[in-house]
C-alpha cells in the first residue's frame, strides 16, 4: 500500500542482487513507515548496503575447453558465456538467503558457464552434449526461485552449466475455438499476457513474481497466482508439455482428458528441472475480462475471517481474488499506507467495534457487468452472517495497483538491516488455525534478536472447498553476526512444525506453491513416503541415467 507500482516487462533477468536496477530506490518507505518499523522491530537503526557486483567473489570457470568448443560449435560464440559477470547473472534465485549471500559478496554458487539455446531442438542437443562431457545442467528462466531451485550445484559432475531459456520466448499457436495456446518456456509472464491479449485472451496467472517469472518456471514449480481462486493453479491450466531429457524428447498431453493410464503430465509439472527441461507448454486461456472490480472489507479476528473464506469456498462464492490478511499483516498494510490514513481507518474500525481487524480483499473478473454483479452479490450474500466493515473500492484497488510491490519493498527493508522472507504451506480447514499458530510460534521463537521480536504476518490467498494455503511473511531485525544461520534455524523450525511427525500425515504440506528445491528437500520423504521417493528416483534414472539434470534439488 505504498506508491502505485507499474508492472515492468523490461527487468533484466540476470539482475540478481535486487528486484530492479534501482533496488531500494524503486519502493521508498514513508518516514512514518520507517519510524513504525523501528519502534516495532528495531529495523532501520542503521543501513546495510550491498557490495557492488564487481566485488563479489566469482571463482574461475571449470568448464572443460572441449565442452566449451562443442557448445560454441552448436550455439555460436555469442551464446556460450563464461565471463564472470555473465555467470554471476545466472547464479541462484531470489530468496532471502540468495540475496544476503549476494549482498555480502561471498559464498555465491556461480555456474561455470551459460548456454543460451535458440529453440527446443538446441535444448535437446545441449543436454546430450552435457551427458557426453559429464556436465551438470540447471535450467534458468526468470531465476525467481525462493527455495534454492536454480542454485548452480555441481553435484558429482566436472562442471555446472546454466541453460538460459531467454531466447525461447515465442507464442507458437493459439486455438481460439478450444481456448488453448502453446508458449515457449522462456516466455516471461508480461510478454505472454501481451502476446495473448493480441488474440483477445489472458492466462490469468499473476503471482508476485509476475514481472520476472516464465511460463516454463510456472509449470516446473506448480505455481499459483493471486487470482487462482478464479483462474486456477497453473497445473490446472496445463494441457500439454514438451520436454528435453537426456534420454530423448518427451511430449505429453493429447486431449482435454484421458484414461490412458496415469497422467504423466503431472511428472513434468513440478519436476523442477530434475526430470527434463520444459521447452513448450500448452495452456488453457480465457477471454480477456471486460469488467473488473476490486474492493475490501474488514472482518473481526482471524478465526472469523478464516470461517468467512471457508464459507465462500464451500458455497462456491469465491471472488477470483480472495485474500484474507491476519491482524499483523493488516496492521502492516495500514501503517505502510501512511499516518493519516492509518489513524482515520483505526478510528472508523473502533467506532464499528472491530477489535482485531483482518483485511479481506476481493476481486472479480467478468465478461459482462451483469455477470460481475451476480458474482459479487453471491459473494456478499455468503458473508452476511459475519460482522464486517466495508472499505469500498479504493482500498481494494490500492491493493491491486500495488500487488507486485513486495519484492521492491524487500530491497528497501534489506538496506535497513531487516531479515525479511516468506514461507507457505496448506492444510485442511479443520487444522488451519492450529497450523498457523504452530508456524507463527516457531518463527517468533527463532527470529528474536536482542530482545526485539519480529512481525510475523500470515494470509490466505488460495482457498479450496476442503482447505486453504497459509502464506507467512516475516520482518525482523537481522542478526548481523549470523544472518544466514538466523533464517535457517527459523525456517527449519517452521518446517518441522508443518511436517510434525506426531501427526500421521503432518499438519500441512511442506510447500503449496514455492516448490521443493534444496530448502524443502530434507522433508520430502516425510510428505510422500519412502516409496514415493523411490518412484521419483526410478523415473529420474530412466530419463536422466547419468544424473546431469539439476543435481541436489527435489529428490532426496
Amino acid at each position: 500500500m505504498c506508491n502505485t507500482v507499474l508492472v515492468s516487462d523490461s527487468i533484466d533477468h540476470t539482475l540478481r542482487g535486487s528486484w530492479t536496477q534501482s533496488g531500494a530506490g524503486s519502493a521508498r518507505l514513508s518516514a512514518h513507515a520507517v519510524r513504525w518499523l523501528r519502534q516495532r522491530t528495531g529495523i532501520g537503526a542503521e543501513t546495510t548496503p550491498a557490495v557492488p557486483s564487481s566485488l563479489v567473489d566469482v571463482p574461475e570457470s571449470a568448464l572443460p575447453s572441449a565442452a566449451r568448443a562443442d557448445l560454441v560449435e552448436l550455439l555460436g560464440q555469442e551464446h556460450v558465456l563464461t565471463e564472470p559477470a555473465q555467470r554471476l547473472g545466472r547464479a541462484g534465485g531470489m530468496s532471502y538467503s540468495d540475496l544476503i549471500r549476494r549482498r555480502g559478496g561471498h559464498d555465491v554458487a556461480v555456474p561455470d558457464g551459460v548456454a543460451v539455446p535458440a529453440d527446443p531442438e538446441q535444448v535437446q542437443l545441449v543436454l546430450e552434449l552435457c551427458v557426453r562431457h559429464d556436465l551438470a545442467v540447471v535450467a534458468f528462466g526468470g531465476g525467481t526461485s525462493v527455495v534454492g531451485g536454480v542454485g548452480a550445484l555441481r553435484g558429482d559432475k566436472v562442471a555446472v552449466l546454466v541453460l538460459d531459456l531467454a531466447r525461447l520466448s515465442r507464442l507458437i499457436s493459439v486455438d481460439p475455438v478450444a481456448h488453448v495456446a502453446v508458449l515457449q518456456a522462456g516466455t516471461r509472464a508480461p510478454e505472454a499476457e501481451e502476446l495473448l491479449a493480441a488474440h483477445g485472451f489472458t492466462l490469468g496467472h499473476f503471482p508476485q513474481s509476475f514481472e520476472r517469472a516464465t511460463i516454463g518456471g510456472f509449470a516446473a514449480t506448480r505455481s499459483a497466482g493471486q487470482a487462482s481462486s478464479g483462474y486456477g493453479r497453473f497445473e490446472s491450466m496445463v494441457e500439454g508439455v514438451r520436454l528435453a531429457t537426456p534420454a530423448g524428447e518427451w511430449r505429453l498431453g493429447t486431449a482435454p482428458a484421458s484414461a490412458a493410464g496415469p497422467d504423466l503430465r503431472q511428472l513434468a509439472i513440478g519436476s523442477e528441472g530434475t526430470l527434463g527441461v520444459i521447452t513448450e507448454v500448452a495452456v488453457r486461456v480465457r477471454p480477456v475480462p471486460v469488467e473488473t472490480r476490486y474492493e475490501a472489507v474488514v472482518l473481526d479476528g482471524w478465526q472469523a475471517g478464516a470461517e468467512a473464506v471457508r464459507a465462500l469456498a464451500q458455497s462456491r462464492a469465491l471472488a477470483d481474488v480472495t485474500r484474507l490478511s491476519d491482524e499483523d499483516e493488516s496492521e502492516v498494510q495500514f501503517e505502510l499506507s501512511g499516518a493519516a490514513k492509518s489513524r482515520a481507518l483505526r478510528t472508523l474500525l473502533r467506532t464499528r467495534r472491530i477489535a482485531e481487524p483482518c483485511l479481506l480483499v476481493l476481486g472479480w473478473h467478468a465478461a459482462t457487468r451483469q455477470e460481475l454483479d451476480e458474482r459479487r452479490e453471491r459473494t456478499f450474500r455468503a458473508l452476511r452472517r459475519f460482522r464486517s466493515v466495508g472499505l469500498g473500492r479504493r482500498v481494494g484497488e490500492s491493493w491491486r495497483d500495488n500487488r507486485f510491490s513486495g519484492p521492491r519493498q524487500r530491497d528497501t527493508l534489506l538496506d535497513l538491516g531487516a531479515c525479511v522472507e516468506t514461507l507457505e504451506t496448506a492444510t485442511y480447514w479443520s487444522g488451519i488455525s492450529e497450523l498457523r499458530s504452530s508456524v507463527r510460534a516457531a518463527l517468533l521463537r527463532n527470529l528474536e534478536v536482542d530482545g526485539r521480536r519480529p512481525v510475523v504476518m500470515c494470509h490466505i490467498s488460495h482457498a479450496y472447498e476442503t482447505g486453504a494455503s497459509l502464506y507467512f511473511t516475516v520482518m525482523g531485525l537481522r542478526d548481523g553476526q549470523d544472518p544466514l544461520g538466523q533464517w535457517d534455524r527459523a525456517k527449519r523450525a517452521a518446517t518441522e512444525a508443518i511436517a510434525d511427525s506426531e501427526h500421521a500425515t503432518g499438519r500441512g504440506t511442506i510447500t503449496h506453491h514455492h516448490a521443493v528445491g534444496t530448502d524443502h528437500r530434507p522433508w520430502l520423504r516425510e510428505e510422500i513416503g519412502g516409496l514415493g521417493v523411490e518412484v521419483l528416483a526410478a523415473v529420474k534414472r530412466t530419463v536422466d541415467p547419468t544424473g546431469v539434470l539439476n543435481p541436489g534439488k527435489l529428490i532426496p
